[in-house]
C-alpha cells in the first residue's frame, strides 16, 4: 500500500499531519506522493477537492480518506483525536470503498476544440456584470431559454454545497444523479424558465449553449473566463471518486450535524 499526505498548511492541521506521518512511518507504510493507493487529506473538504484534482487523472485507482482539524466536513470523515483508530482501520481491515458520481465537463469551442474537466462539487456557468442568456438542452431537446445571472450543475455530493444555496435538494450520493439549479433567473411577462431545480438520469445530459462570446465558468469553485464557447456539455462521468468506507460516519448524519444540530432522540 503506497500512501501520501495532503493537507493546508495551518498550525493545527500541520501537527496532525506531522503525528499521522509518524504512526504510517512506526507501521511501515510506503509514501509515494506520485503514484499512491491511497490519499489522506488533512484539513476541511477544501483540502480535500485540491487533492481529488491533483490525482484526478488517477481516480479510479485511488482511495480517499479526509481528517478535518475544523468544522465537520461532507468528505472528513475522521477527526484529529481519532487519528491511531483511523490507521488501524486503514491498515487492518479489508479494503472497501464507497464509489460516488463525478462530474464531466465538455467545453467546446467554435472552432471544434474541446477541453474535458471533472468536478467532484459542481459546475457553474454564469457571467458576472451581465445576464446570462443561453438555451439549455437535456439530451438534444430544447428545453428552455435562459436569462439571469447563471447556471449551476452539481453531483449528489456537491448538493450540499452552492446547489443547496441555489435552493436546490440534498441527493444521496449513492444516487448518480446531476442536479441543475438556476442563480437568480429572469421571469416575467417575457421571459420564462422553469424556476425550479431538476435532477436528471445517469444517461442523460445537460447541455448550454451561451449567447454571448464571453462569459465566467467555475469547476469546483476554480473560476475560468471563457470566451467563444460553442457549448458546454454536462454529464456523469464513467470515473467515479472512491473513499475508503469504514462505517464511521453516514451521509444522513452529516446533514444533519452541519445544517439541523445533534438530535439525541432514537426511534
Amino acid at each position: 500500500m503506497r500512501v501520501t499526505i495532503a493537507h493546508n498548511n495551518n498550525k493545527n492541521t500541520l501537527e496532525v499531519a506531522k503525528k499521522l506521518k509518524k504512526l504510517l512511518q512506526e507501521k511501515n507504510v510506503v509514501f509515494d506522493a506520485k503514484y499512491p493507493d491511497v490519499v489522506i487529506t488533512v484539513g476541511g473538504d477544501g483540502t480535500l477537492i485540491n487533492a481529488f484534482h491533483r490525482y484526478e487523472n488517477q481516480v479510479d485507482s485511488i482511495r480517499f480518506i479526509g481528517v478535518h482539524t475544523g468544522h465537520l466536513g461532507f468528505y472528513t470523515d475522521w477527526r484529529s483525536y481519532d487519528l491511531d483508530k483511523m490507521v488501524d482501520a486503514l491498515l487492518l481491515r479489508k479494503p472497501e470503498s464507497a464509489k460516488y458520481p463525478l462530474l464531466e465537463v465538455d467545453l467546446i469551442t467554435e472552432s471544434g476544440d474541446k477541453k474535458r474537466y471533472l468536478a467532484l462539487n459542481e459546475s457553474a456557468v454564469k457571467r458576472v456584470s451581465h445576464t446570462l442568456e443561453a438555451n439549455v438542452y437535456i439530451d438534444d431537446q430544447l428545453f428552455e431559454n435562459f436569462r439571469g445571472d447563471g447556471l449551476c450543475i452539481s453531483t449528489p455530493t456537491g448538493s450540499t454545497a452552492y446547489s443547496k444555496s441555489l435552493g436546490g435538494a440534498v441527493i444521496h450520493p449513492g444516487l448518480k444523479a446531476l442536479q441543475m439549479t438556476e442563480i437568480a433567473s429572469i421571469n416575467n411577462r417575457v421571459f420564462r424558465t422553469l424556476s425550479a431545480p431538476i435532477v436528471i438520469a445517469p444517461d442523460q445530459w445537460i447541455t448550454i449553449v451561451p449567447n454571448s462570446d464571453h462569459f465566467v465558468m467555475t469547476i469546483d469553485g476554480e473560476r475560468l473566463d471563457v470566451r467563444n464557447a460553442k457549448k458546454i456539455v454536462f454529464k456523469i462521468s464513467n470515473h467515479s471518486i472512491q473513499f475508503d468506507r469504514f462505517g464511521h460516519h453516514n451521509f444522513w448524519n452529516r446533514v444533519q450535524n452541519s445544517f439541523i444540530g445533534e438530535n439525541d432522540d432514537n426511534i
